[in-house]
């Protein structure tokens, strides 16, 4: 991918509007070019800060009168006609039905945790195949924190945990649900551990298995966590477990 390529997709990328495989090579390119990562980061932080500061002008009352004076009012409606006996029973029979496709419907679509593990997991192996586990690579959470939160409107918490196993190897941003997170790679002998931190209200805990992976969530001190790893569920709920403590202090 040429440089004036990357530069032309970026704003596509920050607004989740690539194909998969331009996702990949855009971010194989970001990963090897640090000045169109620095650009695509400026460009993240435009985005997040018109979100935030922008200011809302609804539309003056003139306009809606002036819109309500253009459609042309609703003909009279004609005299009802008598209805056959039978149709009321033929509607309530319909509405039945009705309702039973809805509720079908509902039972079948994916709820918004379903929605965001499958962001999340896409990510994660997004960022692996990419080889961008991380922006900053360090394994000090002194060093991790302030690049994170330098680039976020929110503090994550960060935490040392080599003594138990589970090795710090940097942090990355990326966005998901809408938003832009924190990512911090931990590694385990050697598998490869996002976790994905951003503020969120507590909410009960999740693990679920995707593909051979699997994802763990938590909240703790103001704070939503999610874990994503080929790590098995026991190991990855250990790692929960002390990311839980540690956030909590």
């Amino acid at each position: 991918m040429t440089p004036g390529e990357a530069l032309r997709l970026l704003g596509a990328y920050v607004d989740g509007e690539l194909d998969p495989l331009k996702t990949l090579e855009l971010e194989a390119h970001l990963a090897e070019n640090p000045e169109a990562r620095a650009a695509c980061e400026r460009l993240r932080g435009l985005s997040a800060a018109i979100r935030a500061k922008a200011d809302y002008h609804a539309a003056p009352a003139s306009l809606a009168a002036r819109l309500a004076a253009s459609v042309p009012p609703v003909p009279e409606r004609p005299r009802r006609l008598a209805l056959p006996r039978w149709l009321p029973l033929a509607s309530a029979f319909a509405c039945v039905a009705a309702l039973a496709f809805v509720a079908a419907t509902l039972l079948v679509r994916p709820g918004e945790d379903d929605r965001l593990a499958a962001e999340l997991l896409d990510a994660h192996v997004r960022a692996t195949l990419a080889g961008r586990a991380f922006d900053v690579a360090s394994s000090d959470q002194h060093t991790v924190k302030p690049w994170l939160s330098a680039r976020l409107p929110f503090s994550p918490p960060v935490a040392d945990l080599s003594a138990h196993g589970f090795e710090l190897t940097g942090g990355r941003l990326d966005y998901v649900g809408g938003r832009r997170v924190a990512v911090l790679a931990y590694k385990r002998r050697q598998h490869l551990i996002d976790v994905f931190v951003w503020p969120g209200e507590a909410r009960p805990g999740l693990n679920l298995s995707r593909d051979g992976f699997n994802i763990e969530r938590f909240a703790s001190n103001g704070m939503s966590f999610w874990l994503v790893s080929d790590l098995n569920r026991n190991e990855l709920g250990d790692l929960a477990k002390l990311l839980a403590e540690r956030a909590a202090l």
